[in-house]
């Protein structure tokens, strides 16, 4: 299991020229907001990061026109930043039946599919996803993704561009996520990342490639998502976007 994306609901602003996308690469991430896709119903543009990357998600219609309707009501409802932290696995429907067999609520794997053009034109999306329900208190939740095939995922890898690996920033290391977490939360990431660390006011969980998330119990939501920088020597530099600090 490792990190795959992260799903952000942003401002219009965010998605267009401006002090937020110059604010984004002046930290060194290489982003180009006119790139992306969208439906009549919403805009997403992509920050890669090697062959991860930050999904930037504005809802241009209050129906969301096809994007994931629990994410469209947490936008409609001024909810900003994080929406789903997205984990990449290699066997989803085995973690669902595993996870529903100790009680965890997690949705079926799904592909997901988006229509164009009114509706005219539709594509399904080469890969399955589920989903952990939403924590208690902090307005995002956990999905897991498989892709359908290695073959799909090189096609796909040759699509992410401009990727900031040009400038020696290669991917994700440690995520942070600051909340009002519940004791119940908790005790679902626990049974859900078994052999995590578990202590009293945050929980510490080792992914594949020596990634590390952390959930830790703060009265306000904020993330932090540390990045490697194969280049040691340049300074640290750092951006926000809506809730989520991006830095190396």
């Amino acid at each position: 299991m490792k990190i795959d994306h992260l799903v952000l609901n942003v401002g219009n602003d965010y998605q267009k020229e401006g002090k937020y996308a110059q604010n984004i690469r002046e930290a060194g991430l290489l982003y180009d907001p006119k790139k992306g896709k969208a439906t009549r119903g919403f805009k997403a543009t992509n920050i890669w990061i090697g062959k991860e990357y930050f999904e930037l998600i504005s809802i241009k219609k209050r129906d969301g026109g096809g994007w994931k309707k629990e994410w469209v009501e947490a936008f409609n409802n001024e909810e900003r930043g994080l929406i789903c932290l997205m984990l990449d696995i290699d066997d989803l429907d085995c973690l669902s039946k595993k996870l529903k067999s100790k009680g965890i609520s997690i949705s079926d794997p799904e592909c997901i599919e988006f229509k164009f053009f009114f509706n005219l034109i539709s594509k399904t999306m080469p890969w399955y996803n589920s989903y952990l329900d939403f924590f208690q208190n902090v307005p995002m939740q956990i999905g897991f993704q498989q892709m359908k095939n290695a073959k799909m995922r090189e096609k796909l890898e040759k699509f992410m561009v401009p990727n900031s690996i040009k400038n020696n920033i290669v991917g994700i290391k440690r995520i942070r996520i600051n909340g009002p977490f519940t004791t119940s939360d908790f005790e679902m990431l626990a049974i859900v990342f078994e052999g995590c660390i578990v202590e009293e006011n945050q929980i510490i969980i080792q992914l594949e490639n020596e990634q590390f998330l952390s959930f830790v119990k703060e009265k306000d939501f904020e993330v932090q998502v540390e990045l490697i920088n194969k280049q040691s020597s340049t300074a640290s530099k750092d951006c926000w976007i809506e809730n989520t600090r991006i830095f190396y």
